[in-house]
């Protein structure tokens, strides 16, 4: 919350309009259906993977998360695949009109600061998995989802120097916009010398 704060004030300084305002549409649904899409896609491209080289997937070929969004996306039938690719088209054009109105919207890019390894692991269950994740990454998987051009720019950095990013998410075919605010936002507050301490 303060990275955005900060980060809207930074904008208004720089002669943009901010308003407090965000898309309206079911969050969790959404989520529950990217994440349906998600484990899908893992089990089509290992299959197709598979097959085009003959093997057969076995688990100690892979990542635990991985294997177990295979054996997720194996479960799940196409009449759920298609209702979650339904819901997100839904969603797509809830957010959509949203940006008949506003040219980019301003979130956190994560919805805690950064994490240790190993904070995400199947090891609670597939499902819990994903709304854990989703819940850490859900201001991003909006813009994976709706196919909206998106950008996470380092602006705020916690008291033990880690970067916090905040997100832009433009309307279809703002790509230019996004680059032009980057441009804008990195003269005015630079970041290219700042390095975490376990990178310096």
């Amino acid at each position: 919350l303060a990275a955005v704060e900060r980060t809207a004030k930074l904008c208004e300084g720089q002669g943009h309009h901010v308003d407090w305002d965000a898309p309206v549409f079911d969050e969790g649904r959404y989520l529950r259906a990217f994440g349906a899409v998600w484990t899908a896609f893992a089990f089509w491209t290992i299959r197709d993977w598979a097959e085009k080289y003959n093997l057969t997937p076995s688990e100690e070929q892979f990542e635990p998360n991985t294997w177990q969004m295979y054996l997720s996306g194996k479960r799940r039938s196409s009449g759920a695949y298609l209702r979650a690719v339904q819901d997100i088209q839904r969603t797509a054009r809830q957010v959509a009109a949203f940006f008949e109105s506003y040219d980019l919207t301003l979130t956190p890019t994560l919805a805690q600061p950064p994490v240790p390894l190993g904070n995400f692991n199947w090891d609670a269950g597939g499902d819990e998995f994903l709304s854990h994740l989703g819940e850490y990454s859900g201001f991003t998987s909006i813009a994976n989802g709706t196919g909206q051009p998106a950008m996470s720019v380092p602006l705020h950095w916690t008291a033990d120097n880690l970067p916090v990013g905040v997100h832009f998410i433009a309307g279809y075919g703002g790509e230019g916009t996004l680059f032009r605010l980057a441009a804008q936002l990195e003269q005015a507050r630079p970041w290219a010398h700042r390095w975490p301490p376990v990178a310096a």
